[in-house]
């Protein structure tokens, strides 16, 4: 008798189950978030050598005759540079050296004469901080120590020429195309101070001329 309850007892249960069941088998699987992937950035570590070139622009102001010219022209050489990167952030130190044609030009000593700036070569050592958070550009900001050669020629005496050592400041962004080789565009605004030209530019011993100049230019850089 007791047998027979229950196995009577079973026998109900599993017919009210088993509706149970089928309605579970047609629930939809339980959603499973995705793992985090954490985004990736082009590394920018390490040595790196380049070629660029650009054009120049600028003012070289004396003090005898009162004359401004405004040098300008084209400049191309080479870079050499190595980087340091810490998550985003990309610390860099950077040189280049260019061969110049920046040169200009204006009437002086009263119509009789020209007086000429020109800038033979002009080089830089630079720090650099980029921004490595958006796939495979770098924007960054630089600054540092320029140096190059300016000569002043007053045909009406004689010329002068010296060596001058300032400073430089800009931005500019690069892409990384291929796991070595980047390509960029920066300008820089340089102020070279200014030198004194003296007797031999018709003025005072202690006369001078200044010389600044702004330069948009491009490279393409190898990184090792």
């Amino acid at each position: 008798m007791n047998s027979t309850l229950i196995r009577s007892g079973f026998t109900c249960m599993a017919l009210l189950l088993a509706p149970l069941a089928a309605q579970a088998a047609d629930l939809p699987p339980a959603y499973k978030a995705p793992a985090y992937v954490a985004p990736s950035y082009s590394t920018w570590n390490g040595f790196y050598v380049g070629i660029n070139g650009g054009y120049g622009w600028g003012s070289s102001k004396w003090d005898v005759p009162p004359v401004n010219t405004k040098p300008s022209g084209a400049l191309a050489g080479g870079t050499v540079g190595y980087n340091f990167q810490t998550g985003t952030w990309v610390w860099g130190i950077e040189g280049d050296w260019d061969y110049s044609t920046m040169k200009g030009s204006v009437s002086c000593v009263g119509g009789t004469a020209t007086c000429t700036t020109k800038n033979d070569w002009l080089a830089t050592a630079r720090a650099r901080l980029g921004y490595a958070g958006w796939n495979n550009w770098l924007p960054y900001i630089t600054g540092g120590a320029a140096y190059g050669d300016i000569k002043a020629t007053n045909t009406a005496a004689s010329s002068a020429h010296k060596g001058e050592l300032g400073w430089t400041a800009g931005a500019g962004v690069e892409y990384a195309m291929w796991q070595n080789w980047t390509v960029k565009v920066e300008y820089l605004y340089v102020d070279l101070g200014k030198f004194t030209c003296g007797t031999a530019c018709g003025g005072t011993p202690s006369d001078h001329v200044s010389y600044t100049t702004n330069i948009v230019r491009a490279g393409i850089n190898y990184r090792f």
